[in-house]
């Protein structure tokens, strides 16, 4: 039988699907910033920290509270082997935290004054996302708890060992844990800003924060450094630190986001 021409309906259900297909698990094209931009970010994220006392005050206690609550868990539990799950699930704490920061620096982009009922909420904005993302995290977080209790097999067995027979277990363990570390960093970097402003998908999301870190790779790493830095500051000061370093890398993490992530009119 000869082949009947598509109908215009038809036609246009494709072209929809195509879009629809076409938007999922897609990278969203990014800038490319100098390896100076973190220091800029910074800065704007001390500001923000000072334009709005209340919630930075509100989101540096409950990072305050999670810090405190992992150093009480490491002395009564008195083993370092609790320090690597104790992180963990500190990096999965931490950005649902920062969806709050995010929220009110993008308030007052837009002009509006931020509240912090308003910036509660931001948790819930892209919920189907943001949890799919929760997944992935703790997927990662299970995969790296397994490979630090295999990578215990070259941890010495004789109490007082001399300091060489620890260099296998520390270098392999410090080495499979910066390449788990980077990889996280790199997939979480900007995901969460990105699901809570635009409300795409996680895989987009996951995409997009890689190619963004891998595209401008020195000054993510200045960054992470940063990062790390403020997080180090916090710990070894029982917490008290958390309370200024974390809410200005949470408001400064949204101005790298929109300074690397191009905006919608240029995807």
């Amino acid at each position: 039988m000869p082949r009947t021409a598509p109908s215009e309906f038809d036609e246009k259900d494709k072209h929809e699907e195509e879009a629809h297909n076409a938007d999922f698990a897609r990278t969203i094209p990014c800038n490319k910033v100098s390896i100076s931009a973190p220091f800029h970010w910074l800065s704007l994220g001390l500001h923000d920290f000072v334009r709005m006392p209340l919630i930075s005050g509100f989101y540096g206690v409950c990072f305050m509270a999670a810090a405190v609550g992992i150093v009480l868990l490491l002395q009564w539990q008195g083993t370092h082997l609790v320090v690597m799950p104790a992180l963990i699930v500190y990096m999965l704490i931490g950005p649902f935290l920062a969806l709050g920061l995010y929220d009110a620096s993008w308030e007052r982009e837009k002009g509006h004054k931020p509240r912090l009922l308003h910036s509660m909420k931001a948790i819930g904005r892209n919920s189907t996302s943001q949890w799919a993302f929760a997944v992935l995290l703790t997927v990662c977080m299970i995969f790296w708890m397994r490979i630090a209790a295999l990578l215990h097999v070259l941890y010495p067995s004789v109490q007082g060992a001399p300091v060489i027979e620890f260099l296998p277990f520390l270098l392999i363990g410090s080495l499979v844990g910066f390449l788990l570390a980077s990889f996280v960093f790199s997939i979480s970097a900007f995901s969460m800003p990105l699901m809570m402003e635009r409300r795409v998908d996680m895989m987009s999301a996951v995409f997009t924060s890689f190619n963004a870190v891998r595209s401008n790779l020195p000054a993510m790493i200045v960054w992470a450094t940063l990062i790390c830095g403020g997080v180090l500051v916090g710990f070894a000061t029982f917490g008290v630190g958390m309370l200024v370093t974390m809410p200005i890398l949470g408001y400064g993490t949204w101005h790298a986001y929109h300074e690397i992530i191009r905006k919608k009119h240029h995807d």
